[in-house]
């Protein structure tokens, strides 16, 4: 058996590398860098190194033992953050702690990602009985009924980029579990006929960012701006880019959120497709590692947890990616490993460091 572990930890510090080479030059105007955006990501990212390290030490099944506490803390701050969290343009997403800022729904991923993993591995079952009967209530309920939680308490912040994260995160440990796919379609379709209800619940900002995916140009310079600016970043990059630090979209301030959510515009622009596709690579080959150790777990845990994050970290990646090429609704996703923000970054290295541990005591055993 091979151990991909080094191999892993080697790509997880290039996205990182990559990613505060380009919050550098996000950050980097008239000859100054604001220190508080580059360097705090600097910090994190060292920090983050530890954790990774740290984590991947510690054996997976104590997650399976804290999996209930760690979903049960995060609901709390979830509901913390709605009733005293910093709000910012109109959403509640962070709360202060110990003078740190951080976003409980990155929380709520690892809790829901354990707790479904907990409750998949538990049912002896499960392939077999998904939908005969009164099976169905028994082995489904419960689950549905701890993802739908957190996804509302997410939704209510409003963040309606990270709760729709969980759909095909639920969806992937379905399948990893043997649910037949006429089963899986029917409840796709079933989601898919209550668009229409969920659009009510929508905010206006939110509908507008929807009208806007279908045509940019109905609020060029409302809804719309963030979109048509991101696009003309990516175009204008060519094969090789305009060059580090030289990306006009970037330099001149016209790219809003380009640190966060529309970071891979700035890497369009400056590193051009040669440098997309890069990144594009580097995260493909983590995911092929991951998936290897996810295919080869023999533990019912490891599998679905493993399953789940993958899920997880594919569906951000594309989102993120869609939305900032105009091919995706903008859901307010950051790109995970590159963009700005410590939350995100340690919820990642947490997951990797947990399936690093699968994968060495799949190897010690």
């Amino acid at each position: 058996m091979n151990n991909y572990n080094k191999i892993i930890i080697g790509l997880v510090i290039l996205i990182l590398a990559f990613g505060l080479s380009v919050l550098y030059s996000v950050t980097y105007q008239r000859g100054q860098l604001f220190r508080d955006v580059f360097l705090d990501q600097l910090t994190w990212a060292g920090i983050g190194i530890f954790v990774l390290f740290l984590v991947s030490n510690i054996n997976y099944r104590r997650f399976f033992d804290l999996a209930f506490f760690i979903y049960g803390l995060s609901i709390v701050f979830l509901l913390i953050v709605l009733l005293t969290g910093r709000e910012i343009l109109g959403a509640r997403r962070w709360v202060e702690l110990f003078g740190l800022n951080f976003q409980p729904s990155e929380i709520a991923k690892l809790g829901i990602v354990l707790v479904l993993a907990r409750i998949f591995s538990q049912r002896q079952s499960y392939a077999r009985n998904y939908f005969s009967g009164t099976s169905f209530v028994q082995e489904l309920l419960i689950p549905i009924l701890i993802t739908l939680v957190p996804v509302g308490l997410i939704f209510l912040q409003p963040d309606l980029g990270t709760a729709l994260l969980f759909i095909p995160v639920f969806f992937a440990m379905l399948i990893v579990g043997g649910a037949k796919i006429k089963y899986i379609l029917s409840l796709f379709i079933l989601m898919i006929l209550s668009v229409p209800v969920g659009w009510h619940f929508l905010k206006p900002y939110q509908k507008d960012r929807l009208m806007v995916f279908l045509n940019p140009n109905v609020d060029p310079l409302g809804a719309g701006y963030t979109v048509i600016q991101s696009k003309i970043a990516v175009g204008s990059g060519g094969f090789l880019g305009k060059g580090w630090l030289a990306g006009t979209q970037n330099q001149l301030n016209f790219l809003p959120e380009r640190h966060t959510d529309f970071i891979f515009s700035v890497i369009g622009e400056e590193w051009g497709f040669l440098g997309a596709m890069l990144l594009l690579l580097l995260y493909a080959a983590l995911i092929y590692y991951l998936l290897l150790i996810a295919f080869q777990s023999k533990d019912k845990f490891a599998k679905y947890l493993s399953s789940g994050f993958i899920a997880l970290l594919v569906s951000q990646i594309v989102i993120n990616i869609s939305m900032t090429i105009g091919i995706c609704p903008v859901v307010g996703l950051c790109l995970p490993l590159i963009s700005y923000g410590g939350s995100s970054m340690f919820i990642f290295l947490i997951f990797i460091a947990i399936l690093l541990n699968i994968n060495k005591k799949r190897i010690v055993f």
